[in-house]
């Protein structure tokens, strides 16, 4: 199974994190390629919307209720999907964010970010790689933060999740991909004009302009010429700015 079946809509995408924003655009990217995508969040109303309009546009959409961190729920979807073919991609989006000076942060919230930052991917690649790997072909990416290779100010809990994710797909691009699987990091550098931001940066996308902020689009473009590549070679890390901002 190579990267061009999905195109053609032969093999199921899995969403993880895709009730709206990035991991939103990310599912309609991947149906506008012709693939049929199950939209995985923890919320079933906000999944469902997300595959409506998935639908509205002609693609083909499933949804599946998941919390990346309970062991048995990302065991039951990864049973479903194997109802819908065999698995070409998993975009791996699950996580949150929040401005916490360090010495306010809840040892509960330390560990809810890691949790899903960390251990929820944790918990998905190891069922999708087995899959994977059985098949010879497929590939997992996953949304990064440029947090991850530098620290912010108040953002300890937030970047050394993100840190322990970058360094997990590295480990795992090592392993997988003689065997076929392409694993994958788009490094997010700088802010995304969404919701999210918006709640953490009150007046910081108004103030920007349209210099400041990356669209969702263009990260869900990024994640698609990763999966397309050609199987010969492979890029394991992307690093995505907005094109205005200096670097």
């Amino acid at each position: 199974m190579t990267a061009e079946n999905a195109v053609q809509g032969l093999s199921i995408i899995i969403g993880v994190g895709a009730s709206n924003g990035v991991g939103g655009a990310l599912v309609h990217r991947f149906a506008k390629g012709g693939a049929p995508v199950l939209i995985v969040g923890r919320t079933a109303e906000k999944i469902e919307a997300v595959a409506e309009e998935v639908k509205t546009n002609g693609g083909t959409a499933y949804t599946q209720v998941c919390d990346v961190t309970s062991p048995d729920q990302v065991a039951t979807l990864f049973d479903h999907a194997k109802e819908y073919g065999p698995l070409g991609s998993v975009l791996y989006n699950a996580g949150n964010n929040a401005i916490i000076p360090f010495e306010d942060v809840a040892p509960e919230q330390f560990e809810q970010f890691w949790r899903t930052g960390a251990y929820g991917a944790f918990l998905v690649a190891q069922k999708a790689l087995k899959v994977m790997a059985e098949q010879g072909s497929g590939s997992f990416l996953v949304t990064g933060a440029s947090a991850s290779m530098r620290g912010k100010p108040n953002f300890a809990h937030f970047s050394s999740a993100k840190g322990a994710l970058r360094n997990l797909t590295q480990s795992l691009a090592r392993d997988y991909g003689p065997k076929g699987v392409h694993v994958g990091h788009v490094v997010i550098d700088g802010v995304v004009n969404g919701d999210m931001v918006r709640s953490i940066y009150e007046g910081y996308l108004e103030s920007k302009g349209n210099n400041g902020a990356l669209e969702p689009s263009a990260i869900a473009e990024a994640f698609w010429q990763l999966h397309v590549q050609h199987p010969s070679a492979w890029t394991h890390e992307l690093d995505l700015r907005p094109f205005k901002e200096e670097w």
